[in-house]
């Protein structure tokens, strides 16, 4: 069975609560960490989250060490989510199917419930629950969320069907700015994109294969710690 990491579009049968922990025990940074991203279609500022620390120090380190410097957006769909980091994708052949690279580990969940799936959000991709009901993530593949605007109704429909609760701060976003509230307590999002939203738009917009992969290569050219 491959080894995909990746996002069901559609709607999920189960739901993992969120867990909540103090910022003495994330490890509170006092000042937010920036990452700036250059891509062929433009410049990405990420800020990362301090209440997510396992995922934040992995990705300040990957960010550090030059892991994604040159690895392309493997999996692109618009209203939805931009994909990168995998390390199988810098010298990948054009039309070759993407997705099963990682680094040899997972990042334990931090879910949280001020951190959700907004449009702009940054998230960790990873394996499906059947063979990882612990929903850790990915040690590389990540997201950014473009995602759509959402109705009360559609919400409503998705906290019956996966026993979602949605915050007034959360409805509020998803039914005025957008983003995928159907990946919430599935997937851990700990940053979001504070400068770029327009180029996230434009990679969305690009010309895919039937493997959602655009057709022309879309590459982290440049990747640093611009603040921290």
């Amino acid at each position: 069975m491959k080894k995909l990491y990746f996002l069901t579009i559609f709607l999920f049968a189960t739901f993992c609560g969120f867990s909540q922990s103090t910022d003495k025990q994330n490890g509170m940074m006092e000042k937010d960490v920036l990452v700036e991203m250059a891509t062929n279609y433009g410049k990405i500022v990420l800020k990362l989250y301090n209440d997510t620390p396992l995922h934040r120090d992995n990705f300040i380190k990957l960010v550090s060490d030059g892991t994604y410097e040159g690895l392309l957006f493997h999996r692109v769909i618009e209203k939805f989510m931009i994909q990168g980091g995998d390390p199988d994708s810098r010298q990948a052949e054009p039309g070759k199917m993407l997705g099963e690279g990682d680094l040899g580990y997972k990042i334990p969940a931090e879910f949280r419930t001020n951190r959700f799936h907004k449009r702009g959000a940054l998230a960790a991709a990873r394996e499906g629950d059947e063979v990882n009901p612990n929903k850790e993530s990915s040690s590389s593949q990540f997201y950014i969320v473009q995602g759509r605007v959402w109705s009360d109704g559609d919400l409503d429909r998705m906290s019956q069907q996966m026993g979602l609760s949605f915050t007034s701060e959360q409805r509020k976003v998803y039914t005025t700015e957008g983003g995928t509230p159907h990946l919430d307590g599935s997937y851990t999002v700990f940053g979001e994109v504070i400068e770029g939203m327009d180029v996230v738009d434009k990679i969305a917009a690009a010309k895919c294969d039937r493997f959602d992969r655009p057709i022309e290569d879309i590459r982290i050219e440049e990747i640093k710690v611009i603040k921290k």
